[in-house]
């Protein structure tokens, strides 16, 4: 909650204003049945014009004020729920943007957008009731019982009866609902990430006519959410006869016992009016605050989801003075061991000790679980190690500025994504002011504008959202260009080819030899062909360093290497071990 809170920020005057305003409100409303039985017992009764005229005047103001103060509180109401809803997406967004990769694998892609979008708008709608009603309500209750029992303690005294009995009630139907709808929410994350899953990968679902089968993971998705919300409203229907009853019971005990009060001279016509008034200003509050409890009863379960998102911090931080520069391009592993969940026991790397010479060209290569990208993705920081150390530029990677490090550490990553918007806005991610040569120059060097040049817009030529509207091999090639144009001192590009043909791909090499002979160039690739040229090749074996040599050396000596390269060679294809698992 206090996360919640915390970014009311600039809307905390119009959050004050909305109660203060309300509770005015509520002032003027009280005392308008209290006119009411003046004008009746003063004026009518006694036949004195004036004082009806008096009387009358005075609530004409006092409505007149109640209509005005009501309008302001809805004004500064909806203003600072608002807000608060603007702040916390924005929170959410920017918190998130922090992540660490380990930080964002606690958390669904799905079940981040609901919490963005349904669960904010319920806590939104939440804080807006409680500005008003939670005020309204309560201060309604307090003076219309208060007038009450001025007019007559011995008929306000049921009062007490029915405000127990409802509270024992909405008590019950409250527990009983916030238990479903926890489970709703989290339903609604199953939705969002069946919807999101069928989108994205629409094209496969149409090329192997599949759409019955999402529809019915879409129906089911739904239907869990339809049945669990049937289930919760009908706990919350409870609340709207249980209110009447109250009411009614309320107002024929008030009319039975008040008219035996005015025959026996104990209470005035005008008091038994305005007392009528006063018990339905009771009833409705208490219904109010029905609701309140009802609406709050639905936003806790998404309090809690907004702030395990606000509450949760990168695993990763900058150290007090950080190094801002990169000296060069050499890496070094010492005794490095690495799992996703540090202290689990189940280390993805263990015992890596690797010296990468700056300039230097690495081929990486191995069955799939080998961990070739967990040791790729340590270089740039975006996991720490578990124990040992990686060194950058002869400096340990946390002794670095994280901005720094990765804007000189370029990875191009195994799952390559291109935003809405022009190539040159893309590449320009690479480098934000980049010229529009220095983009020619990097696709020149990733063999990207031999097509570029063929689209009748060129660099201008819009790319819809995920690369839909160009191949595979182009998304690698772009995504690579996009890295050069860091102009990195390390650059890592993580099976980055594997879509492209082997002869572009051997362009791309001799490219990269010629363009930047200075950059250390990581290469993990799938095809001997990608790596075999390089200054040296690592081979991993589950996790850990099987050999480190050349092509002809590791040919020669190393078993897995040679088998890898003879099932290439014959066809065969994909390298992969079946008993290995996935990196």
């Amino acid at each position: 909650m206090k996360s919640i809170l915390a970014q009311v920020k600039q809307y905390k005057r119009d959050s004050i204003l909305t109660p203060i305003f309300t509770a005015l409100e509520v002032l003027m409303e009280v005392l308008l049945p209290y006119a009411t039985a003046l004008i009746i017992d003063q004026g009518i009764q006694q036949s004195d014009f004036n004082k009806v005229l008096l009387y009358g005047g005075l609530m004409l103001v006092m409505a007149s004020l109640s209509l005005t103060f009501g309008a302001l509180a809805g004004k500064y109401g909806a203003s600072a729920s608002s807000g608060l809803a603007c702040n916390l997406r924005q929170a959410i967004y920017d918190n998130i943007q922090r992540f660490s990769f380990s930080n964002i694998d606690k958390f669904s892609t799905a079940g981040l957008i609901t919490r963005m979008t349904t669960d904010v708008t319920n806590v939104q709608n939440a804080y807006q009731m409680c500005l008003r009603i939670a005020v309204r309500a309560p201060l309604m209750l307090v003076s219309s019982m208060v007038m009450s029992f001025i007019i007559s303690p011995r008929l306000s005294s049921m009062f007490l009866i029915a405000i127990f009995f409802l509270a024992v009630v909405l008590g019950l139907i409250m527990i009983f609902a916030t238990k479903v709808f926890n489970v709703m929410f989290k339903k609604y994350d199953a939705l969002n990430a069946s919807i999101q899953e069928n989108v994205s990968a629409i094209r496969v679902v149409k090329a192997y006519v599949r759409e019955e089968h999402e529809d019915e993971k879409f129906k089911k998705a739904s239907g869990d959410i339809y049945n669990l919300s049937v289930k919760a409203e009908s706990l919350l229907a409870f609340n709207g006869p249980v209110m009447m009853l109250v009411i009614y019971s309320c107002i024929i005990l008030i009319a039975w016992v008040g008219a035996q009060l005015i025959v026996g001279g104990e209470m005035s016509t005008g008091n038994l009016t305005s007392l009528f008034s006063y018990v339905m200003s009771i009833m409705m509050s208490l219904m109010m605050l029905s609701m309140i409890i009802v609406m709050i009863t639905m936003s806790l379960a998404s309090i809690r989801r907004i702030s395990e998102v606000l509450d949760e911090k990168s695993d990763l931080h900058n150290p007090e003075n950080p190094i801002e520069v990169v000296a060069d391009g050499s890496i070094d592993f010492d005794n490095v061991d690495f799992a996703y969940k540090h202290g689990s026991g189940n280390n993805t790397l263990s015992d890596i000790n690797l010296h990468i010479r700056s300039g230097e060209t690495v081929g990486i290569i191995g069955g799939t679980g080998s961990g070739k990208t967990s040791l790729v993705n340590l270089i740039s920081r975006l996991y720490d190690v578990s124990s040992g150390s990686v060194r950058v530029g002869g400096h340990d990677v946390r002794e670095y500025d994280m901005e720094a490090l990765r804007n000189q550490v370029s990875v191009v990553l195994q799952k390559n994504v291109l935003f809405s918007g022009t190539i040159l806005d893309n590449l320009r991610w690479g480098k934000e002011d980049a010229t529009l040569e220095e983009c020619q120059a990097a696709c020149q060097a990733a063999w990207a504008d031999e097509f570029i040049n063929r689209f009748p817009e060129g660099y201008n030529t819009w790319i819809e959202q995920g690369g839909t509207n160009v191949s595979g091999g182009q998304k690698q090639r772009l995504c690579i260009a996009r890295a050069l144009l860091k102009k990195p001192k390390i650059l890592i590009l993580d099976d980055s080819t594997s879509a492209v043909d082997t002869a572009t791909d051997a362009k791309i090499r001799k490219a990269f030899a010629e363009s930047i002979p200075g950059t250390t160039k990581i290469i993990i690739a799938q095809r001997i062909s990608s790596v075999q040229d390089a200054d040296r090749i690592l081979v991993l074996d589950n996790g850990r360093i099987n050999a480190f040599d050349t092509h002809e050396n590791l040919l020669a000596n190393n078993e897995i290497y040679r088998e890898i390269y003879e099932s290439q060679i014959k066809g065969g294809g994909d390298f992969d071990n079946p008993g290995r698992e996935g990196a």
